[in-house]
């Protein structure tokens, strides 16, 4: 457990996923034989540096969720709330869960399709944290990316950005809870609100803090897309094999 502020994470799952094309939402699917959801909450509940963990899910799923969390073991998890339509809202949801926590604490904030997160990615957000306000866990851009405007015939490259000063954003994020809700109220606030992630909502509400980057792993994927919980599996018998964090979650038989 963390010796300063406490450290809260919170898994959002508040979304269903439909690029799957699943009946149910994608956090639900098998990886090895467990909910993807399952491996993420395991990482959040293995780590020393945090102290609680909310769960964020869509709302018809939450008792399911309640029995995923029951049947594993885990003792961190203090609640399993409805998410939001968006991104955002399962954000604010998540503020609002925390809402009996001081401005002092510490909060992760980690998508629940990112089931390979590793230890020492979630131990140097915390560390961070100690320096910045902000933190955004992020990985170099192997590809070329560029900017598209239409075209006669459709879409044409109308510019490509420097390659060395982009990035992959991932999760977990972490901020200082009461900078977090400064930014929040602000944001909840704005009828035009439109953000992806929560560093975004940081960088346009309180654009006088800076957000940190941590360097992110490659294998830290988000399964969107059908194929990917294929490649998760291989990525995490790989991550296994090499003793890093291919933990197994507590209480369910292996």
């Amino acid at each position: 457990m963390s010796a300063g502020p406490r450290v809260i994470a919170a898994v959002l799952a508040g979304g269903v996923g439909a690029r799957m094309g699943a009946s149910s939402p994608k956090q639900l699917l098998p990886l090895e034989g467990r909910p993807i959801i399952e491996h993420s909450i395991a990482a959040f509940e293995a780590s020393p540096e945090v102290d609680e963990i909310v769960v964020l899910m869509v709302a018809e799923y939450v008792g399911r969720i309640e029995d995923v969390v029951a049947k594993a073991g885990f003792t961190k998890v203090s609640k399993v709330v409805p998410g939001g339509a968006t991104r955002t809202d399962t954000s604010y949801a998540a503020l609002s869960a925390m809402s009996a926590a001081p401005d002092t604490d510490l909060v992760l904030l980690h998508d629940a399709a990112r089931p390979l997160v590793r230890p020492r990615t979630i131990a140097a957000c915390v560390s961070a944290l100690d320096r910045a306000g902000a933190v955004g866990v992020a990985v170099p851009s192997a590809d070329t990316v560029v900017r598209v405007s239409q075209g006669q015939e459709g879409e044409v490259i109308a510019q490509t950005p420097d390659r060395s000063t982009l990035r992959r954003m991932q999760t977990p994020q972490g901020f200082r809870l009461g900078l977090l809700r400064r930014a929040y109220e602000l944001a909840m606030a704005d009828p035009t609100l439109v953000a992806t992630d929560d560093c975004g909502v940081v960088l346009r509400y309180l654009p006088e803090e800076d957000v940190r980057i941590v360097p992110g792993e490659e294998s830290n994927i988000k399964v969107t897309n059908p194929g990917d919980v294929e490649i998760a599996e291989t990525l995490l018998r790989r991550m296994r094999a090499q003793g890093g964090s291919g933990r197994r979650t507590t209480g369910a038989a292996s």
